[in-house]
């Protein structure tokens, strides 16, 4: 793994919303290493270089809009001179419980149009992938409105944050087969 690279809209408009899970891990994970963004022309992101379990990484948090995420990711990966396979994207998924994680080395963006700009720029599915549970929307709810919406008060989104930061960390060190 070269890079951490968490979807996410830029703005204080969408800094709590669901759809920014991805931005809280890669925040949580700065914090956690004493790490500071800084804007990266070349990627349209905000970069971060990191230890991670006694790895050199780059954390990155791409400023287009989630839709357009493969258009950094796919910049970053050609800056760092690495393969689609060393860069781990954390997103959100609205198809698994709030605070449930899982890991895929690859497979179809599951609907998420962020995670299918990625696969799309980069020209492969096998992208490994970070999926962070924010919950399924209530019955009869749009799904667009619902991840653009704030977490539910009950919603426990420091611990997933965390969780998340720590399932990175272990990637990092024990790699995604066992993560």
């Amino acid at each position: 793994m070269l890079a951490v690279v968490g979807l996410g809209n830029p703005g204080r408009r969408y800094a709590r919303t669901r759809h920014n899970a991805g931005f809280l891990v890669i925040d949580r994970l700065a914090d956690r290493c004493g790490a500071s963004f800084s804007p990266h022309a070349p990627s349209c992101s905000c970069l971060a270089p990191a230890r991670v379990a006694q790895r050199q990484v780059w954390l990155a948090k791409p400023q287009t809009y989630m839709n357009e995420s493969g258009r950094c990711a796919a910049a970053l990966a050609a800056w760092l001179g690495c393969q689609p396979a060393d860069l781990l994207v954390v997103v959100d998924d609205l198809l698994l419980d709030v605070g449930r994680l899982r890991f895929r080395r690859g497979g179809s963006d599951g609907g998420h149009h962020g995670l299918a700009s990625v696969l799309d720029a980069l020209r492969t599915r096998e992208v490994p992938r970070l999926r962070l549970g924010v919950g399924p929307p209530p019955e009869g709810a749009d799904r667009i409105d619902f991840v653009l919406g704030e977490f539910g008060r009950d919603d426990d989104v420091e611990a997933l944050a965390s969780r998340g930061a720590d399932a990175v960390e272990y990637c990092a060190a024990a790699g995604i087969e066992a993560a």
